[in-house]
């Protein structure tokens, strides 16, 4: 069976529980070529979830995902990454005690025999971030000397330079200052104006995913529950359909 191919994601009836908790009910999600989707919802609404089921980590109870329009049963992350699909999280899986490069490169080394070719992956790590804008003046320098802005665009990169095609970013710009996400969200504008990455973002402050994001959805009670261009919202608007959810709650909830 195969879908639009536009969509190079599309996910269909997936639910997901754990025990007697139902993190995900009916999802129904897609995403198009080159399009960047964000996603928002109540802590707890099954986001984190979501994303691990697309990235190959935990296997949906029911439903379908189709990539490419080819419908795939992802087994593991590594077949996930074999079709184009990386996430990169809040802890973003570096080595503080490594440089850039070797980071860059982590698990797929360049090597000369026995012997890492430290040469040659300084100088195509320092090519790549340059080519994606990043600016780091030393990729000798270890991770942990960085700011987080600056490791998070490491962890960006590093997943783009391993070809992948549909990019999962799970708060990307949690805890960061103004100065640090402006550098994360002119990275993703630039991904977007690219057009070769698709992208879901998990993320909290509305202003920022009207400001990079082509359309937002909202996933409550284990479903998406709105689906709109960010052309045709507002921060306004998302913040109310978030307090009634909180309301509805609290109205339900037994003394």
């Amino acid at each position: 069976m195969t879908v639009p191919a536009a969509d190079v994601l599309r996910v269909e009836g997936v639910a997901k529980r754990f025990g007697a908790l139902t993190a995900l009910r009916d999802v129904n999600l897609r995403l198009g070529q080159g399009e960047v989707l964000g996603l928002i919802g109540d802590n707890g609404a099954g986001k984190s979830t979501l994303i691990k089921i697309i990235c190959g980590f935990h296997a949906p109870d029911t439903g379908r995902i189709f990539v490419n329009g080819t419908e795939v049963t992802l087994r593991s992350v590594d077949q996930a990454r074999s079709l184009g699909i990386d996430t990169v999280y809040q802890d973003l899986a570096l080595v503080n005690e490594l440089s850039v490069y070797h980071n860059m490169f982590l698990n797929r080394e360049h090597r000369i025999g026995p012997l890492l070719n430290n040469r040659l992956m300084r100088r195509l790590a320092a090519e790549h971030l340059v080519s994606m804008g990043v600016d780091i003046p030393d990729v000798r320098v270890e991770v942990a000397k960085l700011s987080g802005g600056q490791r998070q665009a490491i962890a960006v990169a590093r997943s783009v330079y391993s070809d992948v095609r549909i990019l999962l970013l799970d708060e990307p710009l949690a805890a960061m200052g103004a100065k640090e996400g402006t550098l994360i969200l002119d990275l993703i504008s630039d991904l977007k104006a690219r057009g070769e990455v698709s992208i879901i973002i998990i993320a909290h402050n509305y202003a920022q995913v009207l400001q990079v994001c082509d359309r937002v959805n909202l996933l409550q009670h284990g479903e998406i529950t709105f689906d709109k261009r960010t052309a045709d919202t507002s921060a306004a608007e998302l913040t109310d359909l978030v307090i009634a959810e909180y309301r509805s709650r609290r109205q339900t909830r037994p003394l």
